[in-house]
């Protein structure tokens, strides 16, 4: 194989790893590799909603906030380590301001502060956007930044496996698209900055180009945390998106059909409500409150998500949104408070849903249109999708994995969030830990201490692997298929505990079978996003049953049900636990553990002066 000796290889060139290879740049690290499918390729490029969040401390006129507030928001959120979440509160005005200074479009005012709004699990008005596509900016201007920098970049590579020497990272070995070979890269450092599992899920939210690589971690054995904990939504299938925010607020019709999308065609959410105004005003809340919450159901806005599901999935139907026609009996004033008072500040109290759509955010109809969906003229068909991992890897304050050194977590493969987390906290994170690798790897990683023959090695043995396991005749498309279906029925917003052992046993099986039979050659590239997928899949699988038997019960976006399908009660005391999961020889940990503190801060100038002086800080 071509061989790469680096200081620091970066793999995915989302938000996260772009971060980390533009600080890496400024802190004198040169020797940098950022390896990625595609600059356009992955979720922060692809992904949005309707004003696409950002999360961060309040810095907007009196309201007072600080990191320990902002901290404690994200600590509350349940299963979530204190130290962490400091951290994340912290750094995120710094980080903020960085995106704004490499002129990302966030809004300010005349006077230059950057104001902000309430998202989801937010006590205060700390959210901002720059619109639809706030992460595509926020990629945009790094790639920028990255690019000036003179940061190497070899796009076209998916990653086969992660090298390692006795228990530490040492780099990957990738296969090329061009040239149709595998490459090693062999690394003193390895930021892994792969996204989440977008390939996972049949029904997902995801861009159809990203699938996620967190098992090439998972089976070199790094420790993973709360991997049950995922989110769910209502989301467009055709062209991938979150139906949030003003999609909702403008109330557009919520119609059903039979399987050919036409005939049979009926507003179902008024049989379950009744009255339309209350479905309404129901149907508003849906955008505050969008991603499903067991705890939003059977009263709260959540309930529509379940009767989409029962629509779609049990009765085999279509829904559909209407933005062209108003719900049968629409009435403003007859709405409750919160939504009719919204409506009626926005100057939104006339006409259809999408005239109502284009006074409040056109930019929310001209993102369909871009994608050949004009809600002047058709229907958006929605489904339950999985939209985000709150859960993922484990790492340490610096990002760096807690049982594996030498490699760093970033992005949403970093499992910090817990249960739940305020919306766009998650693009916050990224920026959190990409600088946080890097500015750890600056101060005690600079220096290449990696045995790289071994090294060499270990590549070696990992590519005959892969010959071995590509020399067979299976089908990737049926292989895949039949996990992302198993993903969504047993792993989605809706979790039958009797069946979880049975679907984790079903996902070891298929895993076994498709080691012992193996692709052939010329699916090399669909082969090896199968393995790792599959492999991810039976340890998320394995966390999941786990944590249903411990007796959590339903929390977050998802909902254990009993035998009769009755939704099995959340136990709060398990917020105060973390689930980790470790892939040993021996075979897959599970267990809990307490959530680390949140740390009371009260320093004295002068001593964190010395600390941060001397390189104290980083332990």
């Amino acid at each position: 194989m071509k061989t790469r000796r680096l200081n620091t290889l970066v793999i995915g060139s989302g938000a996260s790893g772009l971060a980390a290879a533009l600080r890496l740049k400024t802190l004198g690290v040169d020797d940098v590799l950022l390896l990625s499918e595609g600059l356009r390729n992955g979720t922060s490029i692809n992904t949005g909603s309707d004003k696409q969040t950002y999360y961060k401390l309040g810095i907007y006129g009196a309201e007072p906030d600080s990191p320990a507030l902002l901290g404690r928001t994200l600590f509350d959120g349940g299963s979530v380590h204190g130290d962490v979440a400091l951290v994340e509160a912290a750094m995120s005005v710094r980080c903020f301001m960085n995106l704004v200074n490499l002129g990302v479009p966030f809004p300010c005012d005349e006077f230059g502060q950057y104001v902000g709004y309430k998202t989801d699990h937010d006590p205060k008005r700390r959210a901002t956007s720059c619109g639809p596509y706030t992460s595509r900016e926020m990629c945009l201007a790094l790639i920028r930044a990255v690019k000036a920098a003179g940061v190497e970049i070899a796009e076209k590579r998916n990653v086969a496996e992660l090298v390692t020497v006795d228990g530490r990272a040492a780099g990957a070995v990738a296969w090329n698209r061009e040239t149709k070979e595998f490459e090693t890269y062999l690394a003193e450092n390895t930021v892994f900055a792969v996204g989440g599992p977008g390939g996972l899920y049949a029904s997902s939210v995801y861009p159809a180009g990203h699938m996620g690589a967190i098992g090439l971690a998972l089976k070199i054995g790094a420790k993973a945390q709360n991997l049950p904990e995922s989110q769910f939504g209502l989301a467009s299938t055709r062209f991938r998106w979150n139906v949030s925010g003003t999609y909702m607020q403008v109330l557009p019709r919520f119609v059903s059909t039979a399987a050919d999308g036409v005939s049979d065609e009926r507003e179902f959410l008024l049989d379950h409500y009744g009255d339309a105004n209350a479905m309404n005003s129901m149907i508003f809340l849906k955008g505050y409150q969008w991603p499903f919450d067991v705890r939003k159901v059977p009263d709260g806005s959540s309930q529509i998500d379940l009767l989409v599901h029962e629509e779609t999935v049990k009765k085999g139907r279509r829904v559909f949104l209407d933005f062209r026609t108003n719900t049968e009996n629409l009435d403003f004033a007859a709405l409750s408070a919160e939504a009719r008072e919204y409506l009626e500040k926005s100057g939104a109290c006339f006409g259809t849903p999408v005239e109502r759509l284009e006074k409040m955010n056109l930019g929310a109809i001209e993102l369909y249109r871009d994608h050949n969906i004009d809600l002047y003229k058709e229907k958006l068909e929605i489904a339950v999708c999985a939209q985000h991992n709150n859960g993922g890897l484990a790492g340490n304050i610096w990002y760096e994995s807690v049982n594996v050194p030498h490699l760093f977590p970033i992005g949403e493969v970093n499992g910090s969030h817990g249960v739940t987390r305020p919306g766009g906290s998650a693009l916050n994170a990224g920026q959190v830990g990409g600088f946080r690798a890097a500015e750890f790897i600056a101060a005690k990683y600079r220096e290449n201490t990696l045995d790289f023959p071994r090294a060499e090695e270990a590549a070696k043995q990992l590519e005959a692997d892969l010959l071995r396991r590509l020399s067979g005749t299976r089908d990737w498309r049926s292989d895949r298929r039949e996990f992302q279906e198993r993903m969504t029925a047993f792993a989605g917003h809706l979790r039958p505990q009797q069946k979880l052992d049975e679907a984790a046993d079903a996902a070891r099986n298929l895993l076994d079978a498709m080691d012992r039979e193996g692709y052939p050659a010329a699916d090399t590239d669909h082969a090896i996003t199968n393995f790792h997928l599959a492999f991810s899949s039976w340890i998320y699988l394995e966390s999941i049953a786990f944590q249903a038997a411990s007796g959590a019960g339903s929390r977050g976006s998802a909902a254990v049900l009993r035998a009769d399908n009755s939704v099995i009660p959340e136990n709060p005391a398990f917020r105060a636990q973390v689930l980790g999961t470790t892939v040993t020889p021996q075979g897959v940990r599970v267990g809990w553990e307490p959530c680390r503190p949140f740390p009371e801060t009260d320093g004295w100038f002068e001593t964190v002066w010395a600390e941060f002086r001397t390189g104290k800080i980083y332990g």
